[in-house]
């Protein structure tokens, strides 16, 4: 049980971090995620609201992990079967574009390869979060919710990722 003068989210950090970090680790095999995935594994503790109820802290807090990188590979299948949808269009709009049909096709087929390109340089969450505000038109509060992260967090992402792709974007 967390002491007083501690909360749960304080002691899941000062005793558990690194166990937390392997776990996330084992199961992502990529630092920037897991990184990302023990944040919010923090967040949700700092949001607990009876933590006099939570008997075995470090119990809780791997569930809470579990949940969380179950709600990831959710994303992120999701995410994949957009871009699956999307590479489909292209390779129609590509064969079109190869008999000569539309310049206009042409340029948007370019686009739209171009934007998949400079999306792979993202994490899954940054990409998530990208799509959903700018295809989508979600608002912070709406891809926070979405996603199960804060507002602050996904404007975090958001602005990580838009100079990232900037970045990307220079390199074409």
């Amino acid at each position: 049980m967390a002491k007083a003068d501690h909360t749960l989210a304080e002691l899941a950090f000062e005793r558990y971090r690194g166990g937390l970090q392997r776990y996330l680790m084992r199961r992502l095999n990529n630092v920037d995620d897991a990184q990302d995935l023990a944040q919010e594994v923090y967040l949700r503790l700092l949001r607990v609201e009876k933590e006099e109820l939570v008997l075995y802290p470090q119990a809780y807090m791997y569930r809470i992990a579990s949940n969380v990188v179950y709600e990831f590979r959710l994303r992120d299948s999701r995410e994949k079967e957009w871009l699956v949808i999307n590479s489909e269009v292209a390779d129609v709009a590509s064969a079109e574009v190869s008999t000569g049909e539309n310049e206009e096709q042409a340029r948007a087929l370019h686009s739209q390869r171009e934007a998949q390109r400079l999306l792979s340089s993202l994490s899954a969450t940054e990409k998530a979060i990208v799509v959903m505000q700018k295809q989508q038109g979600m608002s912070y509060a709406e891809i926070a919710e979405a996603l199960g992260l804060s507002i602050h967090t996904v404007k975090k992402y958001l602005f990580r990722a838009l100079l990232q792709l900037r970045k990307h974007a220079g390199k074409g």
